[in-house]
């Protein structure tokens, strides 16, 4: 893609309005522009990150043997009056009426629905275990919405659920979004910690959230420190197995958030040389519930021996468009964004230093073009403008490669290959930097890097 021909409208100036990294950075590098409160454009820099954080967790909740499907975002409230949650849940459901002056509502969440969708489709027991999820759009009208894409009222979520013929099966189906989820997160070089956590709204007796680390995270949380060292399940990951040794690991460390209660247990169960202490952002969080909707809605099969049988349930949610910004939370300097290779919204970045002139020019055109046909995504700053105004801008928008065109250095034969994360760079042959990046590309998006 050449950036004269990109929509990219870069702001000089931190806007105003922003209090945190993540929503000060998105605006300024032409990621989102705000349409009302807490309801945000996703321009198409912002969009193409969005894309591939959608498609990391689609490939991994597949893997898991989930099926995707797609639910509407405006829900009838006699669902909710079926479970019981109507009246309950708040303000933060916006409720509307169609022409015919039916109660409808714009969907925070899809328990009701997904349930009556099996309720409806499945009726026997040889169907099952069934996991369902979609991707899609929600709002909870929150009282102060905040923070950029981090605490709006409209966002992109992803959330799954688990129908089981018993508990211990319904525990099976917990655990494989459990696992799921640490390899959702390292895919997009990010170190999640599970932590045991209240149920809420969403009920049940057993819940985890996944938290990141940031510097700039929204609350305290407290882990063992082995938890920093353990590595996320690989490729050899086999999901019809007993996950539940691999989940006990991952959960028998104890893990807390900064409530008073928590830091108590915290001081008393952790050894001090053994505690960290870190600022946390939730990006994902599961529940099993066992029966509390599927027995409000009547969801039942029928069972080996003949007899109905109320399915046990589970949810999983992971906020996709809050990733966005929570990846800019934990993956930022003075100079702007950081993207981890995965989740970039191109592989490099192109400088041409001297637009106009013939040579530069013509070499640049070559090796963008060369570039694309290695299978690269190639954002090619092909504009008339300053060096100091294309280096401003490729760091602030956080290509994880970029590679330096000018006269200066095509007279030596070289290019200038610049890694972001680190600054580093290096004088190279065209040659020897394509093969640094081909390199150095396929394994980070292997590892989430």
């Amino acid at each position: 893609m050449r950036l004269s021909r990109f929509f990219l409208p870069i702001l000089r100036d931190d806007p105003k309005e922003a209090e945190i990294v993540s929503h000060r950075l998105m605006l300024r590098a032409g990621m989102i522009r705000q349409s009302s409160a807490g309801i945000y454009t996703w321009l198409p820099l912002g969009y193409r990150v969005l894309s591939k954080i959608e498609q990391i967790v689609r490939e991994e909740q597949d893997r898991a043997g989930a099926l995707e499907l797609l639910m509407p975002t405006i829900q009838s409230a006699d669902l909710w009056r079926e479970s019981g949650r109507y009246d309950d849940y708040g303000k933060e459901m916006l409720r509307i009426q169609d022409r015919h002056e039916r109660d409808m509502l714009y969907g925070p969440t899809n328990e009701e629905l997904i349930t009556a969708i099996f309720r409806d489709g499945v009726k026997s027991y040889k169907d099952l275990p069934r996991i369902l999820y979609h991707i899609q759009w929600k709002f909870r009208d929150e009282i102060r919405p905040r923070f950029g894409v981090m605490r709006g009222r409209e966002f992109l979520m992803k959330d799954s659920y688990s129908f089981d013929l018993t508990q211990d099966d319904a525990r099976k189906s917990y655990n494989r979004m459990f696992v799921s989820y640490l390899r959702t997160f390292a895919r997009m070089g990010l170190k999640s910690i599970p932590m045991a956590a209240e149920t809420g709204p969403i009920g049940g007796d057993l819940s985890h959230e996944f938290i990141i680390l940031a510097e700039t995270g929204e609350s305290e949380v407290y882990c063992h420190k082995d938890y920093l060292a353990m590595e996320p399940p690989g490729d050899d990951l086999d999901y019809e197995g007993d996950l539940a040794p691999l989940v006990r690991d991952w959960t028998g460390r104890y893990a807390a958030t900064s409530e008073m209660h928590d830091a108590a247990r915290f001081e008393a169960d952790v050894a001090e040389a053994d505690r960290v202490t870190a600022r946390g952002i939730e990006v994902g969080h599961i529940f099993f519930f066992g029966t509390k909707y599927s027995e409000a809605m009547g969801a039942k099969v029928q069972g080996p021996e003949g007899d109905l049988i109320t399915v046990e349930m589970g949810s999983y949610g992971i906020g996709v468009s809050r990733l966005v910004g929570a990846i800019i939370e934990a993956s930022h300097d003075e100079a702007g964004i950081i993207w981890p290779q995965s989740v970039a919204p191109f592989d490099i970045g192109l400088i041409n230093l001297k637009a106009g002139d013939a040579d530069t020019d013509l070499a640049c055109e070559d090796f963008y073009t060369r570039l694309q046909n290695a299978g690269f995504d190639v954002l090619y700053d092909d504009r008339d403008d300053r060096a100091g105004a294309k280096f401003a801008a490729m760091d602030l928008i956080g290509l994880p490669w970029q590679l330096i065109v000018g006269p200066k250095s095509l007279k030596a034969g070289e290019v200038e290959l610049k890694e972001r994360a680190t600054g580093t760079r290096h004088s190279l042959t065209f040659d020897s930097a394509l093969t640094m990046l081909s390199d150095a590309i396929a394994g980070r998006t292997k590892e989430g890097a």
